[in-house]
């Protein structure tokens, strides 16, 4: 019979696993905000976002049928369909619509706000314990995305608008009670189920609303860098990042794991410097700090 200090070296084990995973996580979804920045320049931003939520939805359902993964009890599965519809429907309306609206570095140190209202919402669901130096944390992310609307606001930065940071807030928003109303279901259920159910539930709705885009869409004239991005947001930043996300949140809860999607920003905006020609400003670069701060107080 295993002792207990082997049963303690193998939860620490599958935390320290999983913090490895979620720096994956963060750099996947990073780079993914010039991806589909990238992708939306030559495809319409529904179309898009329909073809690459299909394709991750059918690679996850792929996934339950090859290892002989049984639906979950009817409630589960229709909890998880639903909630689909909320994390994988609005919120990729929201994400793909704001992030051709503004920079991809703004994009992505908006959506950093998310880890502060998972947090709040947790608290006040009674799914999440913060302390006082979680508080200051929180603070601090949200402080650093006020200072990168203002800057957004204040700058003549051709392709960057305020509707377009309040898109992606929207976005963020919709993440954070997404993510706290998953977590109970992340407990009682596979974690590739959970991806796959909620990606389908997002599929249905988001191709009834893209589907005149698609049709209308001559996808043999796209270019091959097109199909790339759409492969590449289909496949690593919704399958694989999608994985690595649940796993975070059932073994070191929602709000742990949100932070580490604080990193995202730095990576985001090095990456949309380097490929799309984004230069980083100063609101950016304040914002980060801010943002950067808030992760160390509430991670430790």
């Amino acid at each position: 019979m295993p002792s207990s200090a082997s049963h303690t070296t193998h939860a620490h084990h599958r935390v320290w696993v999983t913090d490895l995973l979620l720096l994956l996580m963060a750099t996947i979804w990073g780079v993914n905000f010039s991806v589909v920045k990238f992708g939306t320049q030559s495809l319409d931003p529904l179309a898009f976002n329909g073809i690459r939520v299909l394709i991750a939805a059918a690679l996850l359902m792929g996934i339950i049928w090859a290892r002989g993964l049984p639906l979950p009890p009817r409630r589960q599965t229709l909890m998880l369909l639903g909630l689909g519809v909320l994390g994988n429907g609005v919120y990729q309306v929201f994400f793909v619509e704001g992030i051709t609206r503004t920079r991809a570095g703004n994009a992505s140190l908006v959506m950093a706000a998310g880890p502060a209202l998972i947090a709040l919402l947790g608290r006040f669901y009674g799914v999440e314990k913060v302390n006082g130096r979680g508080y200051v944390g929180i603070a601090l992310s949200i402080l650093g995305i006020g200072i990168v609307m203002s800057g957004t606001a204040a700058a003549k930065v051709g392709d960057a608008s305020v509707i377009g940071d309040l898109l992606i807030f929207g976005g963020a928003v919709t993440w954070a009670v997404y993510t706290v109303l998953l977590k109970p279901l992340t407990h009682e259920v596979d974690g590739i189920q959970v991806s796959a159910l909620t990606m389908l539930g997002g599929a249905v709705p988001l191709l009834a609303v893209a589907s005149p885009a698609i049709a209308r869409t001559t996808w043999t004239a796209l270019p091959v860098s097109t199909w790339l991005a759409i492969g590449y947001s289909g496949t690593f930043a919704l399958v694989i990042a999608y994985l690595i996300w649940y796993r975070g949140i059932k073994l070191i809860g929602p709000t742990r794991t949100a932070m580490y999607g604080n990193l995202q920003p730095i990576i985001a905006v090095l990456v949309a410097w380097a490929v799309l020609g984004e230069v980083p400003t100063a609101a950016q670069g304040a914002g980060a700090a801010a943002v950067m701060a808030g992760l160390l107080l509430t991670r430790s």
